[in-house]
């Protein structure tokens, strides 16, 4: 029996540019790829190719210094075009460019049942690192056994599409994956689904139901509210369309690096879904679906709350499942600028007419304010549906209080959960970054 959680908090930004009903998918075989390590947070890379090197499809790229065993790989068959370092030869990204034909060899991982078999198979074929642990949300260690394993088959961030879109028709590598990962774990499985959801249920795992007021489509923030991770204990989190590659590398002993992509954003001329590899360049997603409207863009691998800003040069980044378009604003020149009562002016203030009007925004990407001390005001507490306390939580994060830190919740909390919080900041703090500033010098210390 599935089991429903109504989140009361949270809110859903009304926002121009998402994709309604997608009707058709195309195909995009981009002509360049890229995989950047910064993109697995916990990994520490070292290559294993150089310029010039061919490499199939699961070939790997880099390994873990720490723990060897856990690989990213490359999702094309072609040659390593560039390998781009940045300040003291930190690795920023390994390029490939693709054969013509965008087809090729992929490399085969033996597997079996055992729970080793399995972990090394995952971590053979880059999955493992597609993976997180709670808490310090990083790539889990492989000696580890997790407490439970979440998954989470809703993504409710701004202009997102349906999850479910990847792994429909795929029940047979869902139910591969389930059985995979409960040889990872002595607890439980649970898969955090949206209201009205399709997805049958899954034996091996329990379906648990939520509304879609953003952040419920967090798996972070389902087990919060299903099963909190306390000190001393370890979760793991995924999303819908992992498990669905863990089950296919399960089944057919390859890695799957099709993803499909959501275009978004007012700037889109026809916002859409596409077919793509994980990585992808985003000129070859993006041409000729741009206004030339003379405006600025922010190319935004991701959504507007956690994405990032890369341009019209930059990749696909992980977890590869949606691009956004917005303009810039640098451009803007409105009469009272951010204190304007325009009723196109976003904001979920009822002293604004656009609220009361229920209209769709087409925002841009100005800070509208400056920084300044936080405010102690209990907004971020509106916009994060988990046990904690966030304004403290990010005072003690900002002190490097540890006791304090602990006391207050960081074990449960990932950047993406407090990205609500941000945008919704009257103080215009980076709270996202200083969460992950926090779970880093947690993890160093503890």
């Amino acid at each position: 029996m599935r089991r429903t959680i109504n989140l009361k908090k949270g809110l859903n930004l009304r926002m121009t540019g998402g994709v309604d009903t997608p009707s058709e998918v195309s195909q995009v075989l981009p002509g360049s790829v890229a995989i950047v390590p910064d993109d697995f947070p916990g990994f520490r890379p070292k290559l294993d190719v150089a310029e010039g090197d061919s490499v199939c499809i699961g070939s790997p790229l880099m390994h873990d210094k720490e723990h060897p065993e856990i690989r990213l790989v490359s999702p094309v068959a072609g040659t390593v075009s560039h390998i781009v370092r940045g300040a003291r030869r930190k690795i920023e990204r390994v390029e490939i460019t693709p054969t013509a034909d965008g087809a090729g060899k992929s490399m085969k991982t033996p597997v079996s049942s055992s729970r080793e078999a399995i972990v090394n198979a995952l971590a053979a074929s880059g999955l493992w690192a597609m993976m997180r642990q709670r808490p310090y949300d990083i790539v889990p260690d492989t000696a580890v056994s997790p407490r439970d394993i979440f998954v989470t088959a809703l993504d409710t961030a701004p202009l997102a599409a349906d999850l479910e879109l990847g792994v429909k028709d795929k029940i047979n590598e869902l139910k591969a994956g389930v059985k995979a990962l409960a040889s990872l774990t002595s607890g439980h499985i649970y898969i955090g689904i949206g209201a009205g959801s399709a997805l049958p249920d899954i034996d091996g795992a329990e379906m648990v139901e939520f509304n879609r007021l953003h952040p419920a489509g967090n798996a972070g923030v389902q087990a919060a509210n299903i099963a909190p991770v306390n000190k001393g204990e370890i979760i793991w989190v995924l999303d819908i369309v992992t498990l669905c590659k863990i089950g296919h590398l399960m089944l057919n002993g390859e890695y799957d690096p099709k993803v499909y992509v959501a275009v978004t954003g007012s700037e889109v001329k026809t916002p859409c879904i596409i077919s793509t590899i994980a990585g992808a360049h985003l000129s070859d997603i993006l041409t000729g679906n741009v206004d030339n409207d003379g405006r600025t863009h922010r190319i935004i691998s991701g959504n507007v709350l956690t994405g990032i800003p890369v341009g019209a040069d930059g990749y696909l980044r992980y977890p590869y499942r949606q691009v956004t378009v917005i303009p810039e604003g640098d451009d803007a020149d409105e009469f009272m600028g951010w204190a304007s009562l325009s009723p196109s002016k976003m904001s979920e203030s009822r002293s604004f007419l656009g609220k009361l009007l229920g209209r769709r925004f087409n925002p841009d990407a100005r800070l509208n304010g400056g920084r300044r001390a936080m405010i102690m005001s209990g907004i971020y507490d509106d916009y994060l549906p988990m046990d904690i306390l966030p304004e403290y939580l990010i005072k003690a994060i900002l002190a490097k209080d540890i006791d304090n830190m602990e006391a207050l919740g960081i074990y449960e909390i990932a950047p993406e959960d407090i990205a609500l919080a941000e945008y919704a900041d009257p103080s215009k703090l980076e709270l996202q970054r200083i969460v992950r500033q926090g779970l880093d010098y947690m993890r160093s210390e503890v």
